[in-house]
């Protein structure tokens, strides 16, 4: 490891990332190496760079912050992922866990208690729920709730991660947008069954009952964002 913490900032508004650069730069140990505004970007720039930190925002265009936090941790298992989102609740700390974050806190956190989240996580800790862990306490906080969150019928370990695949991603944000499965299977040159087959398994995997309850679940979680929304 270097001397200082080198830190990736991924969030797509401007003004905040500037605002998380300015509260690290007071700090002698920190050293930010690299932003990125959107998911795709942020991959990219993460195999580029290799910092040690990243601070991730959930809600990102072209990909969410769990879906490139799960791709980063796979090339990049040593990489320790910060989650800091204003979607501050406890099945969405679980699914970020999963994802493979080291720590998970709301976007108000004081600049201090940030600074102190990172040395944690840079030291081989966790950060969950306001309490640091060791893997094997952040094990046995996941294993109390993955029955809770992941839901019965989910069999595949693998949907333990992020509960959708990237296809479901896709096909969700366009049922949030209004598209039918017919206009889905159309834009994505898929057939109408396969649209079919895939909202049956978001709807199961989200444990919701219909198309509508699917898309406010995943605007409500930041997983896919409206056209023109920030």
């Amino acid at each position: 490891m270097t001397e200082q913490t080198e830190l990736l900032i991924v969030d797509d508004h401007p003004v905040f990332r500037q605002g998380l650069r300015d509260v690290l730069e007071t700090d002698s140990r920190m050293k930010v190496i690299g932003e990125a505004a959107d998911g795709e970007v942020a991959i990219e720039m993460a195999y580029e760079v290799n910092p040690e930190v990243i601070l991730m925002d959930i809600n990102l265009p072209t990909i969410n912050g769990l879906q490139v936090t799960r791709k980063i941790k796979a090339q990049l298992p040593d990489v320790k992922v910060i989650m800091i989102t204003g979607y501050d609740d406890a099945e969405q700390v679980f699914h970020a866990i999963r994802a493979g974050a080291s720590a998970y806190c709301p976007k108000d956190i004081t600049p201090e208690a940030l600074i102190n989240i990172i040395h944690t996580v840079r030291e081989g800790n966790y950060y969950v729920e306001e309490k640091t862990m060791s893997y094997d306490e952040l094990m046995n906080w996941v294993e109390s709730r993955i029955g809770r969150f992941s839901g019965p019928l989910i069999s595949d370990s693998e949907d333990l991660f992020v509960p959708l695949s990237p296809r479901e991603m896709e096909i969700l944000e366009h049922v949030t947008r209004g598209l039918s499965n017919k206009e889905i299977a159309y834009k994505l040159g898929i057939s109408h069954q396969t649209v079919k087959n895939h909202m049956t398994a978001i709807l199961r995997k989200l444990r919701v009952d219909d198309r509508t309850q699917a898309a406010v679940y995943a605007l409500r979680h930041g997983w896919v964002r409206l056209e023109g929304s920030r």
